[in-house]
């Protein structure tokens, strides 16, 4: 399974984008998905996951209402639409799959280690 992340760019604060992840090889309506994010000196954060089964989403819930997780299996494809972005959502976002297409709980999925596949990563930075 390959990820491609894409949509990532400056944007000022109070700005809108939107990233996309295409998935290639395998079943893709059967993974979770999930978007991190990095920032420089600290850890790998959770953003946003879609359960495969029920489409389920669920935020971190710093980004909740903000942030928006969406999935389009016909085009293999999930997409994190980030609005009323801030300087401090500047990170190399990250696209992630989980695909053994266990019923986890939504909970598992805030993990990263929960997931198998990675995506390169899209640089995100947000002025002031």
């Amino acid at each position: 399974v390959q990820l491609q992340a894409s949509g990532g760019g400056l944007v000022q604060a109070g700005g809108s984008l939107r990233l996309s992840c295409g998935a290639s090889g395998g079943t893709f309506s059967r993974y979770a998905l999930g978007w991190f994010r990095q920032a420089p000196g600290k850890e790998r954060e959770f953003v946003a996951a879609i359960s495969w089964s029920s489409g389920t989403t669920y935020y971190s819930d710093s980004l909740k209402g903000r942030f928006t997780i969406s999935r389009d299996n016909a085009k293999s494809t999930v997409y994190l639409q980030m609005n009323s972005l801030k300087p401090e959502d500047t990170a190399v976002y990250y696209c992630a799959a989980e695909t053994g297409g266990a019923y986890l709980p939504l909970y598992g999925l805030a993990y990263p280690a929960t997931y198998d596949f990675w995506g390169q990563g899209t640089q995100v930075t947000v002025s002031s």
